[in-house]
């Protein structure tokens, strides 16, 4: 194994563990917030409890939630860094010695045999998304994504006659056939344009802002507002059981679209949006981005 690679993967295994065991701050700073506001005694009792939960999971350095969920790494690659070609073999191997060692739940089943690989390795397992850029360092995220938010995801393939309007009716009846079962309060990434795939991998990255970050366009940042109010006026709530705080955050991306087509793909995220982020530089050092005050 070149050093290059060896890195690549400590650091992967580190993203993983951190990802899975510490919430980042502006997660945890926002549900902080909703069980500060929140009014029914039912929604504060729940918000409590994923309080409590995440000041245990630090204590024992053990994953937040027991669905572990299965890993998506987004890789922010220099054109000149060392070994690229190496990557995803890391990643592969940092996951798999993860499974064993922070220990993960094994989720990787075949679609067809339903036979679990054990390691939570396998075809396609874990998806590595690739972008290309300029320099000589290479940046990584993990997101561990859990099934039971996974399993609310919603395509719509609008008309486009029926513009923002369409738009944010498909992303509040999403949220209000989802329920209690993406384990609210969520985070919803909203993907728009660019066509039916694209439009659920803008989603999904759309998870990986910062809830304290702002659209930098002010259209769709009060576009994201007005998502999140009409959400949490569902009364939803932390788990289904009711409340103000059905929805944490509204993450908008975009990209342009064929003028008889508008897809609108809206991803969620359950209360533990489990995400990490590294930059490798070319020297062999790392700078951890996510969480900079955790033991590694």
């Amino acid at each position: 194994m070149k050093q290059t690679d060896s890195i690549v993967e400590n650091v992967a295994f580190n993203l993983v563990k951190q990802a899975v065991v510490y919430l980042p701050d502006d997660v945890k700073a926002s549900l902080r917030k909703a069980y500060a506001e929140e009014t029914s005694e039912a929604g504060k009792t729940q918000l409590k409890t994923i309080l409590d939960n995440l000041a245990l999971a630090e204590k024992h350095e053990a994953p937040i939630c027991q669905d572990t969920g299965t890993f998506v790494f987004y890789v922010k690659a220099g054109a000149d860094f060392e070994g690229l070609d190496c990557v995803e073999e890391a990643l592969t191997n940092a996951t798999r010695k993860a499974t064993f060692e922070v220990p993960l739940r094994p989720n990787a089943v075949h679609p067809f045999t339903q036979k679990n690989s054990g390691d939570n390795t396998g075809k396609g397992i874990p998806q590595v998304h690739w972008e290309l850029v300029s320099g000589d360092s290479l940046e990584l995220t993990v997101l561990a994504k859990g099934g039971g938010s996974e399993n609310v995801s919603v395509l719509g393939m609008l008309n486009p006659s029926e513009g923002l309007q369409g738009l944010k009716r498909l992303v509040v009846d999403a949220v209000i056939k989802a329920g209690a079962q993406p384990c609210p309060p969520t985070i919803l990434g909203v993907g728009v344009g660019g066509g039916a795939d694209a439009a659920l991998s803008l989603a999904k990255k759309a998870l990986l802002k910062p809830l304290d970050e702002a659209n930098e366009e002010a259209e769709i940042a009060g576009l994201e507002r007005e998502i999140l109010e009409a959400a949490n006026m569902t009364g939803i709530g932390p788990m289904g059981l009711g409340g103000k705080t059905t929805v944490l955050g509204v993450h908008v991306d975009w990209a342009f679209r064929h003028p008889a087509s508008f897809p609108v793909a809206v991803v969620f995220n359950c209360w533990a949006a489990r995400r990490a982020s590294a930059k490798i530089n070319a020297d062999g050092s790392v700078e951890y981005l996510t969480h900079k005050k955790r033991p590694r």
